[in-house]
C-alpha cells in the first residue's frame, strides 16, 4: 500500500457496468520528502514519470491523501467479477504522523 495525493479526476465515457458507483482519480504518490512537508502540500524530491489513476469508491477530492493498493489486490473489492482496475483507493486519510 503506498500513499498518495490525489490531483485531479479522469471522465470514462462509456463506463464499464462492473464498474460500481465510483470515479477515477489522478493521483501522485509521495517519496519521503514529500511524506515529511505533506501538510505544506511538499513536492516529491523527483517528479513521477507518469500519472496513476486509481479506482476511487470512497470520493477523495482533489488534494486529500489517500491510501491506495495496487496489483491483483486492487481488484479485491471486485470479486468475483473481472476489472480492469490497476490501483485501488482504499482510504482517505484524515491525519498523517511521521515519527523520526
Amino acid at each position: 500500500m503506498r500513499i498518495a495525493r490525489v490531483t485531479g479526476h479522469v471522465t470514462l465515457v462509456p463506463r464499464l457496468p462492473e464498474l460500481k458507483d465510483g470515479r477515477l482519480a489522478i493521483v501522485e504518490t509521495l517519496d519521503g520528502d514529500a511524506l515529511q512537508g505533506h501538510s505544506e502540500h511538499a513536492p516529491r524530491a523527483t517528479p513521477m514519470p507518469q500519472s496513476l489513476v486509481v479506482y476511487d469508491e470512497l470520493g477523495a477530492h482533489e488534494g486529500q491523501l489517500i491510501a491506495l493498493s495496487e496489483g491483483g489486490e486492487a481488484t479485491q473489492p471486485f470479486r468475483p467479477d473481472r476489472v480492469p482496475v490497476d490501483a485501488y483507493c482504499a482510504a482517505i486519510l484524515d491525519t498523517l504522523s511521521l515519527k523520526d
